[in-house]
């Protein structure tokens, strides 16, 4: 897909590629600048035709914050041939001003959500019906066949099942969805250029029940805070959401589950069991819904069972500007 000219004003101040020779906008500093943007009756593609005052006037004075923007600007023609290269790879992107951005972004994390996503395979599924699965990379006999149950249960229901894509559960529950010929998306903390070349998804993203997609620059390398902050991205795609294993107080996906609980995007599950985790029952005790392993029905019986067992949490009727 061809970037707009907003699309390339957006990716040029707020994305890694290319090595920009400044740090580029975060998504809090690129939400403000939009904001008057928005209010100036502009669009982001404008902003490269704009004079030195008038940027200077919608950065508030700052001529730092100027001269850094005029400078990210000036790389934007020159961002076309990163862009083909990661074409060439199966790599595209979207942003906050495409049509095609997930809606749910905007509606549950507003100014929060990432500004630039790259992505591989199928980018409708952002955003279908589907299960968040989360939890620890090491688990239990019953943590795994959990998150294989989880897994086959949306595969054959035509749920999405949504995960990290790590090690652990993520890449379990992905597995189960995918050989229950389901579709599946995972939200990258590292590499989507390093994950692509994976023959396990190869097949599945040239077939399209995949999605893999990533707020960061398609080579990153892996880093907590990285990881950390994808972890609403997960929640925030999904009608539901699976805790499998949690540490207390601890690790992303304890960070990513109270952090669900406490914005109330959507119901929130834990599995309980007589050898839990104690995340686990302290998710119970903050809210989170009990979910008892072995599940008692049919996979065919889960989205039944998770919309009986919840309550009506988000409205996501809310939008906000294209960009």
């Amino acid at each position: 897909m061809i970037p707009t000219e907003n699309s390339l004003t957006i990716i040029a101040l707020c994305s890694q590629i290319a090595q920009p020779e400044v740090a580029p906008l975060t998504t809090r500093q690129w939400s403000k600048l939009a904001q008057k943007i928005h209010a100036s009756g502009l669009e982001p593609a404008d902003l490269r035709h704009q004079d030195a005052a008038s940027l200077l006037e919608l950065s508030d004075g700052d001529e730092c914050e100027t001269e850094r923007i005029t400078t990210l600007l000036q790389r934007a023609d020159s961002l076309t041939i990163e862009l083909e290269r990661l074409l060439s790879l199966g790599i595209d992107v979207l942003t906050r001003a495409d049509p095609h951005y997930p809606a749910r972004y905007k509606q549950r994390l507003k100014d929060a959500a990432p500004a630039v996503l790259f992505f591989a395979g199928d980018r409708d599924l952002l955003g279908q019906p589907g299960i968040a699965i989360v939890g620890s990379r090491n688990l239990d006999d019953l943590g795994r066949q959990a998150a294989e149950f989880v897994g086959n249960a949306c595969g054959l229901s035509g749920l999405v099942l949504y995960s990290g894509g790590a090690r652990g559960v993520d890449i379990l529950s992905m597995s189960a969805a995918l050989q229950a010929r389901g579709n599946a998306v995972g939200i990258l903390a590292d590499s989507l250029e390093k994950a692509i070349r994976n023959p396990d998804y190869r097949i599945y993203l040239a077939q399209r029940e995949l999605c893999l997609a990533t707020p960061y620059s398609p080579s990153a390398p892996f880093s907590v805070g990285a990881a950390m902050g994808r972890n609403r991205l997960i929640y925030a795609l999904a009608d539901y959401a699976i805790v499998i294993a949690s540490d207390f107080a601890k690790g992303g996906t304890w960070a990513g589950a109270t952090e669900a609980l406490k914005a109330q995007w959507l119901p929130v599950f834990a599995l309980q069991h007589e050898q839990m985790p104690l995340g686990n029952q302290k998710l119970i005790g903050r809210g989170a819904i009990p979910f008892p392993y072995p599940f008692e029905g049919h996979y065919s019986e889960l989205e039944t069972w998770l919309r009986s067992h919840s309550s009506v949490v988000d409205d996501d009727s809310e939008q906000l500007s294209l960009f």
